[in-house]
């Protein structure tokens, strides 16, 4: 089972739904899951696989549920059942859900051209 983070909000900016890089949902990296209630792609930043609630905002706890599941079923296929932990830190963008799947142990997927610098 991963583990899970639940780092609290950055206290950074207010972002609204118009300036908000998630809900304009740019398709910068391969998406690896996509439905009506979320998307799934590798982060731009980190290289990690990272669910996106379509909606901004956050989700309540069955939504949020459900969406983890995704993140976690792909997660589980990349790094295996146990070799990921969810990353529930929002520190760029702390007004639209997201969360990241990071492999366990690590912050950047090996992938990311910053894995091993930090």
């Amino acid at each position: 089972m991963a583990w899970r983070s639940e780092i609290p909000l950055s206290t950074g900016s207010s972002v609204s739904e118009d300036d908000c890089l998630l809900c304009r949902a740019e398709q910068v990296t391969a998406r690896l899951f996509e439905d009506e209630e979320c998307w799934v792609a590798d982060c731009m930043v980190c290289a990690t696989p990272m669910v996106v609630w379509r909606v901004h905002g956050h989700p309540d706890p069955d939504v949020r549920a459900r969406l983890l599941e995704h993140l976690e079923r792909l997660a589980a296929i990349r790094y295996g059942d146990d070799g990921y932990w969810v990353d529930g830190g929002m520190r760029r963008i702390p007004d639209h859900w997201h969360a990241h799947a990071r492999p366990a142990g690590g912050f950047f997927d090996p992938a990311s051209e910053l894995f091993g610098k930090f």
